[in-house]
């Protein structure tokens, strides 16, 4: 299916933006009760929004502000996408997923025209509105002198704000970093939902309905209560982890017949996957206090100095180039 920002602008998007047929539902998620709670009360609004605005007279009384904004903060893995999909399902709308990290790096210069015209398209299709990483697009403005895309990102968030006032549909916001939201967003988002880590008793369910009940061969000792307890980690980790022991049982020798997940798997399964979580958040360049011991890191460091040194360097000399450029036109005018 050609996406939205194709029909609009005739270029290929990736991902960008997607609409979705809903297929997952909140039986497909396994939420803390307050999470779940949250998402309860904020159905609750969209279920009586005719109500509230059509039947008790409250937009005659407020032209602007009628849409249902929400926003589901929390770590990654925690159930906020499926979360999305399952609301647009009970409501019985398409969903559109837009990943404006993507929109703004492919189409700079076009990101406020796409903007409208996927909020545009939004209250045509009847759909629910979900923005993937919505700290991208929600951030904080720049003040003062701005460079261009500083310019440009400043107008993209204004657009965003505006179409917020005008949209009378549900948008959905997903943010692991709610903390950079702009302040201009407080009053335009109805309901904030946090989305924490499981539990041991959620971890523990999440860990089972990853396994089918009949046919994944489970070794005798598997004990999913003792790895909810031992890992503290969100669904999405457990899903890697399910499907990394997996991957490691089916490849040991022997026939397929004999072949099964132990405890064993699991538990080097998931501290691959947090050690691999770790890599991720580790940087290159952290303080030479943290990396002493490591030679290669001191190389890195090492490097990065001499960049840095040779940069310095290197401007240095093309401003004095530049400099006498000038002075050397001048004399030539003045000759």
């Amino acid at each position: 299916m050609a996406s939205i920002i194709e029909l609009f602008t005739g270029r290929s998007s990736r991902r960008a933006v997607e609409m979705v047929v809903p297929a997952r539902t909140f039986n497909d998620v396994i939420l803390p009760p307050g999470t779940r709670r949250s998402l309860e009360r904020a159905l609750a609004q969209v279920r009586n929004h005719s109500l509230i605005f059509g039947k008790w007279g409250l937009g005659e009384r407020h032209s602007s502000g009628l849409g249902l904004a929400f926003n589901f903060a929390g770590p990654p893995g925690t159930g906020k996408t499926i979360c999305a999909e399952a609301i647009a399902h009970e409501l019985r709308m398409k969903l559109i997923v837009v990943d404006y990290a993507e929109i703004e790096s492919m189409w700079m210069g076009e990101t406020s025209k796409n903007l409208a015209a996927i909020f545009r398209n939004a209250g045509e299709e009847k759909a629910v509105l979900f923005f993937d990483e919505a700290d991208a697009i929600a951030g904080r403005r720049s003040t003062g002198a701005m460079l261009a895309y500083q310019k440009e990102t400043n107008t993209a968030v204004n657009v965003l704000l505006r179409e917020l006032e005008r949209f009378n549909g549900v948008v959905i916001f997903a943010t692991n970093l709610a903390a950079n939201f702009d302040p201009a967003f407080e009053r335009r988002i109805r309901t904030h939902v946090l989305f924490e880590l499981p539990g041991v008793e959620e971890r523990e369910r999440i860990w089972r309905v990853q396994i089918h009940p009949r046919k994944t061969p489970l070794a005798e000792e598997v004990d999913f209560r003792q790895l909810s307890e031992r890992f503290e980690v969100s669904g999405g980790d457990i899903k890697n982890a399910v499907l990394k022991a997996a991957a490691s049982a089916a490849s040991e020798e022997g026939p397929d017949g004999a072949k099964s997940i132990s405890q064993q798997h699991f538990i080097e399964a998931m501290e691959d996957v947090i050690a691999a979580k770790s890599v991720m958040q580790q940087s290159l360049f952290e303080g030479s206090s943290n990396n002493a011991s490591d030679p290669y890191a001191q190389a890195l460091l090492t490097l990065e100095g001499k960049s840095r040194s040779a940069f310095i360097i290197a401007g240095g000399l093309a401003s004095a180039a530049l400099v006498t450029a000038l002075v050397a036109l001048v004399l030539v005018i003045v000759g």
